[in-house]
């Protein structure tokens, strides 16, 4: 796969696998187009991936990604941010217009 993930994106998702997740289980992303970056993502712990769904391990996260998510996560970077008003992963795409706020 052409992304990237930052350490701080892979802890925060391994520690959702611990809490939520038994042995063999996987991180779910399904991102769409839309929001600030350009995606909008769809996050969840699974015990299997969904039927279509490839398993990716990347920087020792297990990632069950739909068809969809591996061609819109092209060239995108994972992070994780912690602001006073969210917290959870962002996306940075260099592919989207510059709309919103501050980047």
């Amino acid at each position: 796969m052409n992304f990237e993930i930052t350490p701080k994106a892979a802890k925060f998702i391994r520690m959702m696998i611990m809490a939520d997740g038994g042995p063999g289980a996987g991180f779910r992303l399904s991102v769409s187009p839309g929001g600030c970056s350009g995606l909008s993502a769809e996050i969840a712990v699974k015990s299997e991936p969904d039927q279509g769904d490839a398993v990716v391990t990347q920087d020792g996260v297990k990632l069950f990604l739909p068809a969809e998510s591996r061609l819109l996560l092209q060239g995108v970077t994972i992070d994780f941010a912690e602001t006073p008003t969210s917290t959870g992963l962002v996306f940075f795409d260099p592919k989207a217009p510059a709309t919103c706020g501050s980047h």
